[in-house]
């Protein structure tokens, strides 16, 4: 079998890629866990160099890496760039903090010397998506490599030269041969993967149905999973908000990699008292971006990744149109040869609307009219997804209240987009998933939390 990769902005043909075989397979998966046997018994500081050498790989190939994304997802150059130094921020935070996160917990007991102590437990299978496709591997690759673990991609079908650019990283930045080993694979043979012995966890950047698959197969092997699924993320506008903060950071949430992203800003809660205003706010400040050929610097929205992915986003946006909201900006299909998709803002939206119940992944705001500080709330939670959220108000301690104890997500900002950060903890509850990446939580998910006691 066969993958072919195909540029979003025109259609053109990119390359076409030969699926492993099932022997193939088994032996990558021997010599990552050959690498893996060797890798685990390496001291803390010899990683802590490799993986320094990674984020100066990273940092050097930045253009080549940002013109990579461009071509397989249409992602625009600057925010490849910019995806490139995040990924290098990230191995230079785990270099830089591996070493404490993981160190010995002691533990006062009865016993003369009691703690915790942090073991790697083998290979990891990585299963990422197109829509950031450095960052989100190596959000997962720098912990699970400076745990002691080894770890093996699945990248998607249209990236697949992303996820052979990644694994070249770690080889020039000096990583043991297969340690993190990348497979050109489609999903047929995943399941087999996950049983497979020699695999022992499994993380997951997708769809929520297709982390639902994922987590069934790997329960059924016993296999921990993390999995950070699908989002729509509410912005709270209340009605002490800085209107024009709060549409400057509620456009930025939502355009970012042209709508394309799990915690994007989808659903815009104003209350109604300032909604008018706000909306003026949020029509002119979308209409400063810019689409067109993601290699041209001025672009800030490139293509959506596939031809059905842009048809989901027109349909999802007319069948809202058909039972009331009001399109405000966009709402028609670009034809240019790419699968370009306008940025659009819609109003007047309401429970019942794929732009208020479903995920649209792509650059289409929704905005919804509340009457009061409650009623925002209540619908901001009234969805079946919890990745991200955030609230603008100025009374900033009544923000925090309302981030802290009323918006249900795994990441709750006050006055800003939400965005992840190597620093802080990052995944979702209900249907976007579980489990956490990054900061100190991130490296102890894939982790033996082994109890040593000695009398």
């Amino acid at each position: 079998m066969s993958f072919t990769t195909i540029n979003p902005a025109d259609g053109s043909v990119i390359k076409e890629y030969q699926e492993l075989t099932a022997e193939q397979i088994k032996a990558k998966i021997a010599v990552t866990h050959a690498a893996y046997g060797q890798w685990r018994k390496t001291d803390i500081n010899y990683r802590t160099g490799l993986m320094h050498k990674a984020a100066a790989v990273l940092r050097e190939g930045k253009d080549k890496y940002a013109e990579l994304m461009a071509i397989e997802m249409g992602k625009p150059i600057a925010q490849g760039i910019a995806e490139t130094e995040k990924c290098a921020w990230v191995c230079d935070y785990y270099a830089d903090n591996a070493a404490e996160q993981l160190k010995d917990m002691p533990i006062k007991t009865e016993m003369s010397e009691s703690f915790v102590t942090y073991q790697p437990l083998g290979t990891v299978l990585a299963i990422m998506p197109w829509n950031f496709p450095f960052w989100q591997v190596f959000r997962f690759a720098a912990p699970t490599l400076m745990a002691g673990n080894a770890g093996m991609l699945k990248h998607s079908r249209n990236t697949m030269g992303c996820g052979k650019a990644i694994e070249d990283v770690f080889r020039k930045a000096g990583f043991p041969e297969g340690l993190f080993s990348n497979l050109v694979i489609g999903s047929a043979p995943v399941a087999d993967i996950i049983a497979d012995e020699r695999i022992i966890a499994v993380t997951l950047t997708g769809s929520t149905p297709v982390g639902k698959k994922v987590a069934e197969c790997a329960g059924q092997n016993l296999k921990k999973t993390v999995l950070e699924l699908g989002g729509s993320d509410p912005y709270v506008i209340l009605e002490d908000a800085d209107l024009e903060v709060a549409a400057v950071s509620c456009v930025t949430g939502r355009m970012i990699n042209s709508g394309q992203s799990c915690i994007a800003a989808k659903r815009f809660i104003v209350v109604e008292s300032v909604r008018e205003k706000f909306e003026e706010l949020c029509v002119a400040e979308m209409k400063k971006y810019v689409t067109g050929d993601p290699f041209d610097p001025k672009v800030n929205v490139g293509p959506q990744a596939r031809k059905d992915l842009q048809t989901e986003v027109a349909e999802q946006v007319s069948m809202s149109v058909d039972v009331g909201a009001k399109c405000l900006l966009g709402g028609e299909i670009i034809y240019s040869g790419g699968f370009f998709y306008p940025p659009t803002i819609l109003t007047n939206v309401k429970k019942g609307m794929p732009a208020y119940d479903e995920e649209i992944f792509g650059p289409v705001a929704s905005i919804i009219s509340a009457k009061d500080e409650a009623e925002a709330i209540a619908i901001a939670n009234d969805t079946e997804f919890g990745l991200g959220a955030a609230v603008f108000t100025e009374d900033i301690e009544r923000g925090k209240r309302i981030a802290r104890e009323e918006l249900h997500a795994g990441a709750c900002f006050v006055n800003d987009f939400v965005r992840s950060d190597p620093r802080l903890p990052f995944g979702g509850i209900k249907q976007s998933g579980y489990g956490r990446e990054l900061s100190l939580f991130g490296i102890r998910e894939f982790v033996n939390i082994k109890s040593v006691a000695v009398k």
